[in-house]
């Protein structure tokens, strides 16, 4: 048992997050029982709760005991439902909080249940559903009808839903209540919701049964998942963290469930991760082949074809396939006063010659378990393919979407492994073209690499010629085949000495100065010493950084160095493919056999 997470000036340290969802939507609910970001029903729509970023009028959905009180909490084994334990001086409880599922899958709305079960003596609770007002857009309102007051906030119909005894008001813009449980009571807080669309208003029993349901599915779901390795249950929960980011309508993989969580105290580096990522599809088709999830690999395949016969090469696309606008910036505080609050990417338009890699990487994932491709599909592949023959020359924004262009050794080794990869798939039958011309292009960029992107006196492949600085990105490229031998291996500790803090490691030089360490850029660290052959000093760094998870198991996409704070968007997809991606990498090695990755992909 512990006490809650205090909050400042209204806001929860993010480590105090654990993350419910329903594929199409995550709610981020704080150890003291307030859900401080909610959107409704999509995870893209303008959200209706989002104290998060707003602490005073972002809106909220809350439950707890109205006394002191210490708390426990987990998920229920192989699902994403949690159930969080109160103990107060007079007795005790526990809340089970769910995003419902249906009897077949997703349900047509949003559904937030929170069942509260007395187990001992008497606990004062209270709830209240308060919307907010959409980052300072829209004025949230109670209408009466014949059925009960609905909150209506900008195009979203709320319901709440409750069971048991209990004393509840209704104001203009909120619903709140009250009751007590005792030894073997139960009562049931939910919120319902829909965008612009008739909203339900479902018997609570039934939604009390949902919660019930909802875990037998999740169970359902990782009974599909294999994994025989160490760190087992983190593995999992990474798993099924990735699992709430895949919006099943289309089957795109969200980068975070979040937008404009701060990545520095200092400000400025507010991004929103509420896109797809072709390189966040490309892992977590890696991730979910070597889970033996057919069903969500050809999911992911299918989203990132579509979307580029439709609109070509890019990095990155909206939830259902479009084209991301600009950024607009919201006038609201934002977490703990960092802002700005931001909808929209920057990033759009950029080139980066590592989704070429991403693209073909993905696509030689789904053949090699298995699976034939269709003619339409390889003759758009071999001209992507013909493409990064040619584009590698050009300078880039690089993986970390810099403003300034250079010629980045990562972007030309993604090129690399975009052609290594189309060879493969050429010799194989499944793309037409000539794998001659790829094979001779990426040999010329391996030489481009070896001549311009070494530097012998850092010991160290560098960030781009004429620089000493040095570039985490560069450790993917033990995992796609390109070195795995004594240069990465340098590079490896030239990278820790550098950018490292304890277990953690920062993007690239400079960044130590200005932002928090990156959660990713230390797992592909662990992955790329198993794959240089140090298997021991791989696993003592993987053991370090898992104790730095949350106590849930939920990654953020940083994590400030020295206090262990969370920062930046969560839950984060590529902190936590990348931990999957180590531990599928590592396994192999301590068990003495080959480690997945760790030969060229055209083997």
């Amino acid at each position: 048992m512990r006490d809650p997470t205090p909050r400042t000036d209204g806001y929860a340290d993010l480590r105090a997050y654990a993350v419910l969802g329903d594929g199409r939507t995550v709610a981020l609910v704080a150890d003291d029982g307030r859900v401080d970001w909610f959107p409704v029903p999509d995870l893209d729509t303008p959200p209706v709760f989002a104290a998060l970023l707003d602490a005073d009028a972002g809106g909220r959905v809350e439950l707890a005991p109205t006394v002191p009180f210490r708390l426990r909490r987990q998920y229920v084994v192989g699902t994403n439902v949690l159930e969080t334990t109160y103990v107060t001086a007079g007795g005790s409880v526990r809340v089970t909080d769910a995003m419902n599922t249906g009897v077949a899958g997703r349900l047509p709305w949003s559904e937030l249940a929170r069942r509260v079960e007395g187990l001992s003596g008497s606990v004062p609770m209270a709830w209240r559903v308060a919307p907010g007002t959409v980052l300072g857009t829209a004025s949230p309102w109670v209408q009466r009808t014949v059925r009960g007051p609905v909150l209506r906030d900008d195009g979203v119909t709320l319901t709440v839903r409750t069971l048991g005894e209990m004393t509840s008001v209704v104001d203009d813009q909120a619903c709140t209540g009250a009751f007590e449980a005792t030894a073997g009571s139960r009562h049931l807080v939910a919120v319902v919701g829909t965008e612009r669309e008739p909203v339900v208003l479902p018997d609570p029993e039934d939604v009390d049964s949902g919660i019930d349901r909802t875990i037998e599915n999740w169970r359902a779901w990782t009974r599909e998942f294999h994994y025989d390795g160490p760190w087992g249950k983190a593995v999992q929960r990474s798993a099924l963290a990735l699992k709430l980011l895949l919006h099943e309508p289309t089957g795109a993989i969200a980068a975070a469930g979040t937008t404009s969580l701060p990545e520095s105290r200092a400000g400025g580096k507010n991004w929103d991760y509420r896109y797809a990522w072709v390189r966040d599809a490309a892992y977590t088709l890696d991730a979910w082949i070597g889970f033996g999830l057919r069903e969500e690999v050809h999911t992911a395949i299918s989203w990132t074809l579509r979307t580029l016969r439709e609109h070509g090469v890019r990095v990155f696309f909206t939830l259902d396939g479009g084209l991301p606008r600009g950024d607009d910036r919201a006038h609201v505080p934002g977490w703990r006063g960092i802002g700005p609050v931001v909808t929209g990417n920057r990033a759009d338009g950029q080139l980066q010659l590592g989704v070429y890699g991403d693209l073909l990487a993905v696509v030689r994932g789904y053949v090699d378990a298995g699976n034939l491709l269709d003619a339409d599909t390889g003759r758009l592949l071999a001209a992507v393919a013909d493409e990064a023959a040619d584009a590698w020359h050009r300078p880039d924004a690089g993986m970390w979407e810099l403003t300034e262009e250079r010629h980045y050794t990562s972007s030309k080794l993604g090129c690399w492994q975009a052609l290594r990869c189309a060879v493969h798939l050429a010799e194989r039958g499944q793309i037409p073209g000539d794998p001659d011309r790829w094979r001779a292009e990426a040999e010329r960029i391996r030489a481009w690499v070896d001549e311009h992107g070494w530097s012998e006196q850092r010991g160290a492949y560098v960030m781009h010629p004429g620089s000493d600085a040095l570039d985490a990105s560069v450790l993917l490229h033990a995992r796609s085949g390109f070195d795995t031998g004594e240069r990465m291996s340098r590079t490896v500790d030239a990278l820790r000495a550098e950018l490292g803090d304890g277990p953690l490691l920062h993007r690239y030089s400079g960044m130590p100065a200005e932002e928090g360490s990156f959660v990713a850029c230390a797992f592909w660290g662990v992955s790329a010493l198993a794959l240089v052959g140090r298997t021991e000093e791989a696993q003592a760094w993987m053991t370090d950084l898992l104790a730095l998870a949350n106590d849930v198991g939920v990654w953020p996409e940083m994590i400030e160095a020295g206090t262990g704070a969370f920062l930046g968007n969560l839950p984060q997809a590529l902190s936590h493919l990348a931990l999957v991606q180590a531990a599928l990498t590592l396994a192999p090695a301590l068990r003495g056999e080959p480690a997945p990755g760790a030969t060229d992909p055209t083997g």
